[in-house]
């Protein structure tokens, strides 16, 4: 069976390498992934998610499924549409709904699904990447 790439390397939010060194990045010389980063555990690279959505996107005022998709999954690169459905489908919210950190457990989960077509992390899992945060 194919385990999805997010999955295997514990980044499911498939967070692109950049010059950004994330806690509980894999060493580089154990960095196998020339595209996007490799954790330790998926709790890090939930944790990752989790960071990006309130440190940097909220701090933009973007705290809606909309603007946060369209940020993550730009246009240039995916069916933003489709992901913003997915994502507000799945947590059962309007895509222009504001959101809270209330909702970042639904939230990450939803996109760990759109991304890897599986979200397979325990609510423990996601709430302690968050709280890792």
């Amino acid at each position: 069976m194919l385990i999805a790439r997010g999955i295997r390397n514990n980044n499911p939010g498939n967070i692109r390498l950049s010059n950004t060194t994330w806690q509980g990045q894999v060493p580089a010389a154990q960095q196998t992934d020339g595209s996007f980063i490799q954790f330790i555990s998926p709790e890090y690279g939930i944790r990752a998610i989790a960071k990006i959505i309130r440190d940097s996107y909220a701090a933009r005022g973007l705290n809606t499924v909309q603007s946060i998709i369209n940020t993550w999954a730009p246009p240039t690169e995916n069916d933003t549409n489709a992901y913003v459905r997915a994502v507000a489908n799945s947590m059962n919210v309007d895509p222009n709904a504001v959101l809270s950190a209330t909702d970042y457990p639904a939230l990450v989960a939803a996109i760990v699904e759109h991304e890897n077509g599986s979200q397979p992390y325990s609510t423990a899992q996601i709430d302690t990447g968050i709280s890792m945060a």
